[in-house]
């Protein structure tokens, strides 16, 4: 990889996860006033509002924003063959787009929840970050509380969530297209 590939892929994937963070954060019903919630509006706001005119939402998914995301995918890869020099075909570069913001969506719920398992241990208090990842990581948590409640003050629920996500990745790796590849 050379420094130019590995510059566009950095820049997109951070925009990437700034985009499917806003989508998580209206899926999730977030605070709104919340720093970080404020932070990902103003840096996709741009992008999303002349979207949001020709596509309406449908139901609690906005559509612009899962539309950014996609479109976000495919410049990156685009950019990345014009640098290799290779070829690309349209239908291939869709389905990799779309494989890509679900993979990446999937990896950022994993770091938040070993940031969230993490800060546990330290958090003294309200903190902004800690309460916006709660709020994002909550609704895939509590069934497994539910389930599994803590033991002795310890909360397993991380642990199962992570070893559930990993199975899944791997279960999609054999029979979903270009699952491995991205």
């Amino acid at each position: 990889m050379n420094a130019m590939s590995f510059l566009v892929n950095t820049l997109f994937d951070l925009y990437l996860m700034v985009v499917i963070l806003r989508i998580w954060l209206q899926l999730a019903r977030a605070d709104f006033y919340n720093p970080l919630s404020q932070f990902v509006v103003k840096a996709t706001y741009p992008f999303v509002a002349p979207m949001r005119r020709a596509l309406p939402a449908m139901g609690n998914v906005d559509t612009a924003s899962v539309l950014l995301a996609i479109v976000v995918v495919i410049a990156k890869l685009v950019l990345l063959y014009l640098i290799a020099g290779a070829a690309f075909e349209p239908v291939p570069m869709l389905m990799m787009a779309v494989v890509t913001v679900v993979k990446k969506a999937g990896s950022l719920l994993f770091w938040m929840l070993i940031i969230r398992a993490i800060l546990s241990w330290f958090n003294q208090g309200y903190n902004p970050i800690v309460m916006i990842m709660e709020q994002l990581t909550e609704p895939v948590m509590a069934p497994v509380r539910r389930i599994i409640p803590p033991i002795g003050g310890l909360d397993l629920s991380v642990m199962v969530v992570l070893i559930g996500m990993n199975f899944l990745n791997i279960l999609l790796g054999q029979y979903v297209p270009y699952w491995g590849v991205i």
